[in-house]
């Protein structure tokens, strides 16, 4: 006979026999997010593991091909609130291409240096909710604290902390003075600094590091079997990096490692993550030296400002926009953006019908690609190796469950 028990935490289970239950992880659970595990256990082993994701669904695909061109990047950059730049440069890549259309060196490396600010700032929020899984509420505090300076940043170039709508169809809404790029480097000094100490008091703790290495453990061949992507892939051996593929913003004016790790368990994943933002500070120390002087917005739309328009942006260093802006047509085709976001590839395809909205709009976000993990990373292990596992994968339910 059956016998269901709630045990707490959002945990409940269903016992099958004297040696097997089924157990629900989530979608309560306080680090998890809107998330469930349906965990077959053999005493605690996993034999089993079933991610029941869609619990944030918001069928942003099909909402976006209701709404203007412009407008879907507001509703875009909330996949990933934490790392909007990199997701709404993607769309506007791919906006771009239908409109026919480049933006200016200029507008290319301020992209480029808000998607490291958000590209340190996911992972500093990723190890965060990753220290608090696994108990850690020093390094919880620690690394979102430390975050709060790349958000602060973020701010400076684009007036907002999370959702920026920065990035527009041929340049970026923002300029920034010089005195931005002084503030860069203090953030960056203290954000490098801090690493050496995540490294005493998270990685390298006795405690955490037992729980961390060897566990979840994800060959090459696997990982290139499920399609993984980003860190988690790189994490295993893995060297592919959107950025060096198919370089887009300013990335081809910059000289950067992609950090590999063939280990491939949640100790590689977390060094990975930390070594990616060591390149991210050294991306915006050559970004912040040799950034050109000139436009922030394609030259096609600047001859349609007006006075009142022009005195904005040479006051204010903000884009008022044109009129054009809120009845895009682009030409019928077809046309894709792809951007190397924190969590690995987003991958944006957009289809125009010659109307001002998208006939067709499809994105596939890393934290989807990656969410297949968790279906087989957790078998063999323990119950109590599940946080280790999927706080080392970095998974992001909203942005999965777009």
């Amino acid at each position: 006979m059956e016998a269901i028990s709630d045990i707490g935490g959002g945990i409940s289970a269903r016992k099958i026999d004297d040696k097997t239950m089924i157990l629900f992880f989530g979608p309560q659970h306080p680090s998890s997010g809107h998330m469930r595990i349906i965990l077959k256990l053999d005493g605690d082993v996993i034999i089993e593991s079933d991610p029941d994701i869609g619990y944030v669904h918001r069928t942003m695909e099909k909402l976006s091909e209701t709404k203007e061109w412009i407008k879907n990047s507001v509703l875009f950059e909330r996949l990933a609130i934490l790392d909007a730049g990199n997701v709404t440069q993607a769309y506007i890549i791919a906006l771009e291409k239908l409109l026919g259309i480049e933006p200016p060196e200029r507008a290319l490396y301020l992209r480029t240096i808000l998607s490291e600010i958000n590209r340190i700032s996911s992972h500093l929020y990723g190890m965060g909710i990753f220290a608090i899984m696994l108990g850690s509420s020093t390094g919880y505090m620690w690394f979102f604290g430390d975050r709060e300076i790349m958000v602060q940043l973020a701010e400076r170039i684009t007036g907002s902390r999370l959702t920026h709508t920065y990035h527009i169809p041929g340049g970026v809404r923002r300029d920034v003075s010089k005195s931005f790029f002084e503030e860069l480097e203090k953030g960056l000094n203290y954000i490098e600094k801090r690493l050496r100490h995540y490294e005493i008091m998270f990685v390298n703790n006795p405690v955490v590091r037992s729980r961390i290495e060897n566990v979840g453990i994800l060959s090459r061949e696997r990982a290139i079997d499920l399609g993984v992507t980003g860190p988690n892939a790189r994490a295993s051996g893995i060297d592919f990096d959107v950025r060096v593929e198919e370089p887009y913003g300013a990335y081809s004016f910059v000289d950067f490692e992609v950090p590999v790790y063939k280990e491939g368990d949640a100790l590689a994943r977390t060094f990975q993550r930390m070594d990616e933002i060591r390149q991210s500070i050294s991306i915006l120390r050559q970004l912040s030296k040799s950034i050109p002087e000139g436009p922030i917005l394609n030259e096609k739309y600047l001859k349609l400002f007006t006075p009142a328009m022009k005195e904005v942006l040479e006051k204010d260093k903000r884009i008022k926009f044109p009129a054009i802006f809120t009845s895009l047509k682009p030409p019928s085709g077809k046309a894709y953006g792809r951007v190397e976001e924190g969590r690995g590839e987003i991958f944006f395809y957009l289809e125009s019908n010659g109307e001002p909205k998208p006939y067709r709009v499809r994105v596939v976000t890393p934290s989807f690609r990656n969410s297949i993990l968790l279906k087989y990373l957790p078998v063999g292990y323990r119950l109590a190796d599940l946080p280790a596992i999927y706080g080392s994968i970095d998974y992001f339910p909203p942005e999965a469950d777009r």
